[in-house]
């Protein structure tokens, strides 16, 4: 898997690592702790505003609210804004969107539940998944009646779908069911899950239906069809048109040998339906087992929903962005000379290697970017250098007491 932005540390962590570097001054470790708090309180307002932004525009497809409501936000949602400003929120939370290939491939494998799921696409317009941070497991599970094998499982610490519904006329030519799905035709879901199998993300979908995998089929088809023509040919018709011509001709009946041949070819038909019996309990419990995985992801593992999933998306792109900048700031800091941007994502990354043994790709033009913005990053013939910790601390205090400036001169 290719490397990723996002950074597997809490913001409490690594401003605690890089204090640690100048632990024994405590006027600058203070002077640290201030920089930071402020710029976080900075970047929350930032995200309140992203918040207020998005549930105003996503107001009009949200299937949460009553048709009356969405009424209301007429001519005030724009499904471009909201659109963009979902984009936004997860690039700066690091996520980053499946390709069709890799989902295609999940589509056509499975690790836990071992079915195949089928899902109606023309239910949606569009739909997108979006991920971040991932590791690995190990689990158990069970290849044939007696045999367990454990195998490494790919897991998605987070995944975000996106969905947008077609119109009702639309899926009714189409003769979609949305079956008893809560959803409106052209609205848009979004929900936020944990810990989802890479190769089970089908199982996300709401209406994701279980089928019969051409294994199954060929396991219970082919023994039943295959051995009810044997046994019904050479058993169970010999015996009854044995016994039918002996009756129309008037002979005796050897009653013991045909109803001997006649019961051994019925007690044979008997094992066959037991066979068929068991290979269709065998996926009917896939299918509760199946039931069970989606339940355990709705209860246990489902972050939120709809607008409810803004909260959990907009909490880490605001942890992301603090992060990103606390590491660019402290590392131009701790820099005798001005320096490029390569050689600061060079630094970090080669840090987060040696100390944690952890390989990323740091989002070092988002970081130099936002401590730009901020008026803590200076660039200077494609260097970079930050202001000095005391002066900071005036610059992002004046640009906090300008965000509300509601008295004229």
């Amino acid at each position: 898997m290719t490397r990723e932005n996002y950074i597997p540390f809490n913001k409490e962590f690594l401003l605690e690592q890089q204090i640690a570097t100048f632990s024994e001054d405590k006027k600058k470790v203070d002077d640290f702790k201030k920089l930071f708090d402020i710029v976080e309180h900075y970047f929350h307002y930032e995200a309140f505003n992203l918040n207020r932004n998005l549930k105003q525009h996503y107001a009009l497809f949200d299937p949460d609210l009553s048709p009356k409501e969405r009424e209301a936000f007429i001519g005030k949602s724009d499904f471009s804004v909201f659109k963009e400003t979902l984009l936004t929120v997860l690039k700066h939370g690091n996520y980053t969107r499946i390709d069709q290939e890799t989902l295609d491939r999940a589509f056509k494998e499975s690790d836990l539940i071992g079915l195949n799921l089928s899902i109606d696409f023309n239910a949606f317009k569009d739909y997108e998944l979006y991920v971040r941070g991932h590791h690995k497991a190990k689990e158990t599970v069970k290849k044939f009646i007696f045999w367990k094998k454990e195998i490494e499982v790919e897991y998605y610490d987070r995944v975000m779908i996106y969905l947008n519904y077609n119109e009702a006329d639309y899926l009714k030519e189409k003769k979609v069911k949305l079956g008893k799905m809560p959803v409106d035709p052209g609205s848009i879901g979004l929900k936020i899950f944990k810990r989802v199998p890479k190769n089970d993300l089908e199982t996300i979908f709401p209406n994701a239906i279980p089928r019969m995998s051409t294994k199954d089929k060929l396991f219970f088809w082919v023994p039943g069809i295959g051995g009810g023509i044997s046994l019904l040919s050479t058993t169970v018709i010999p015996a009854l048109i044995g016994m039918y011509a002996a009756y129309q001709s008037g002979e005796a009946i050897d009653l013991l040998n045909s109803k001997a041949s006649l019961n051994q070819g019925l007690i044979a038909l008997g094992i066959l339906s037991a066979y068929l019996f068991r290979q269709y309990s065998n996926f009917i419990n896939k299918k509760i087992k199946y039931g069970k995985m989606l339940s355990d992801s709705l209860y246990f593992k489902n972050l939120g929903n709809n607008s409810g999933a803004f909260y959990s998306l907009l909490n880490s792109s605001e942890e992301e962005v603090l992060k990103e900048t606390i590491l660019a700031y402290a590392f131009l800091d701790r820099s005798p000379n001005p320096i490029t941007a390569e050689e600061l994502d060079h630094q970090i990354e080669s840090w987060f290697r040696t100390k944690f043994h952890a390989d990323l790709d740091f989002d070092v033009k988002d970081a130099l970017d936002k401590l730009k913005n901020i008026g803590l990053g200076l660039e200077t013939n494609g260097k970079w250098e930050v202001i000095a910790l005391d002066k900071a601390l005036v610059k992002i205090d004046a640009l906090w007491d300008s965000v509300f400036e509601y008295n004229e001169k």
